[in-house]
């Protein structure tokens, strides 16, 4: 039996075009063609159909912090944000810097794995950014790059080690960049709102030094190097320079740090994360960025912690929110409805720039594997926590009304998520 969406407006070639697709098993297998009686047919009803949304940076927190998440409870929540596939990041115990301890994840990913998880493994032992390095060749082939996200790494001999490997390897080294001894034991950005409440700042040198620094060594060992979620104007400015050289060299922001300054923040924890919301200029630099092409990825950072942890303010919160479910509603609502990104645009920020730039393939061709997602830009909705699937409820759209949001998700030919009526 096929299965073809009708009255559709699909992203392939990277423009819309009204037109049909047909998938049967796990690929499409024509497009523009009429349906028949051996097929279901799907009307979309002049809804979108686009390749499936790809996040490079979540934290699925299996194993070892499954009371923050779980894979099955990130996966559902990764399907019902439209996400197709996801990176998960190391931030585990045990962290993944060996191959058994890689197994543990694999395993879990397997066995409750809704959308498709790719891994990254360590950059270090324990992931501590620091000291003796993780075991990347046994983990290479199951693994789509190498990090120590949470912690940059500080030494310079670490990290060209760990890029001449990677290089070897074929994989990139994703990076958190932060240097240590410029913290200061800083929570939100070093800005207006930190000085006038009292708060401890942290830098923007704390980032942008190390991002400039890991551009030197990509220079000397020319490994692909990509740099997470990006909050800076001195990181954009760069990034964007390494670009004009020639260099392997890509980075990614999130949704929060397009979205607001720092001047938006509220003495809760669903405001804290690592890096902090920045000033007003650096959330210019960042869509400048994601408009000229320097920014080539959005990335949620999903990172879920229990009520309790995110319930001690500003100060005390653990560092992380949650972004999966809501990410497109608030992308296309204050970048697209806005006039400053194309509706096409967003699409390659969120599904095939990453495609492309960590070589996962995919997209609206036939022969290729039917993972889609269709979207409703007509729904006009309020963000609401407490419906989410993800354990975690932390976000600073909590409350946000926004239009537009995913109502079907397809991995391998298979829905893994359709849209009830309760939200």
């Amino acid at each position: 039996m096929r299965t073809i969406f009708t009255h559709a407006k699909v992203y392939t070639e990277g423009a819309f075009v009204e037109t049909t697709v047909t998938i049967e098993a796990d690929r499409i297998v024509a497009i523009g063609e009429a349906p028949t009686d051996q097929e279901c047919v799907i009307d979309l009803a002049g809804r979108y159909l686009v390749p499936g949304f790809v996040d490079v940076h979540v934290h699925l927190r299996e194993p070892g912090f499954e009371y923050k998440e779980t894979v099955a409870t990130g996966t559902a929540a990764a399907a019902r944000g439209g996400y197709t596939l996801v990176c998960s990041m190391p931030n585990l115990n045990p962290a993944p810097d060996s191959m058994p301890n890689l197994q543990l994840q694999l395993d879990a990913i397997a066995r409750d794995g809704v959308v498709k998880v790719i891994p990254y493994g360590c950059i270090t032992k324990g992931q501590k950014g620091c000291g003796e390095p993780a075991d990347m060749a046994d983990m290479a082939p199951y693994v789509v790059g190498f990090s120590d996200d949470g912690r940059g790494v500080q030494a310079d001999e670490d990290m060209l080690r760990a890029m001449q490997e990677a290089k070897e390897l074929g994989k990139p080294i994703v990076a958190h960049c932060e240097v240590n001894e410029l913290l200061k034991g800083g929570y939100i950005h070093d800005g207006a709102y930190a000085q006038e409440h009292g708060h401890r700042g942290i830098c923007s040198e704390s980032e942008w030094a190390q991002v400039e620094r890991d551009i030197a060594l990509v220079r000397e060992t020319g490994c692909q190097y990509h740099v997470c979620h990006v909050s800076t104007k001195e990181s954009v400015e760069l990034v964007r320079k390494a670009k004009a050289e020639g260099l392997q060299v890509s980075c990614e922001t999130g949704p929060h740090y397009l979205v607001f300054s720092d001047a938006d923040l509220q003495e809760e924890g669903r405001w804290k994360m690592n890096p902090p919301i920045r000033s007003a200029e650096d959330r210019a630099a960042l869509i400048a960025g994601i408009q000229d092409g320097t920014v080539e990825v959005i990335a949620t950072d999903h990172a879920p912690h229990s009520a309790e942890e995110k319930s001690r303010g500003l100060e005390k919160s653990a560092m992380g929110i949650v972004g999966l479910e809501c990410a497109f509603g608030v992308l296309y609502t204050h970048l697209v409805e806005k006039g400053l990104l194309s509706f096409e645009k967003l699409i390659e920020l969120m599904s095939t720039n990453p495609r492309r730039l960590f070589g996962f393939g995919g997209g609206i061709a036939v022969g290729e594997k039917a993972d889609l997602t269709v979207l409703d830009v007509e729904q006009c909705y309020t963000i609401d926590p407490e419906n989410f699937l993800s354990k975690g409820k932390a976000t600073p759209f909590a409350g946000q009304v926004v239009r537009g949001r995913a109502v079907m998700t397809w991995v391998d030919g298979k829905a893994v998520y359709t849209e009830t009526t309760k939200h």
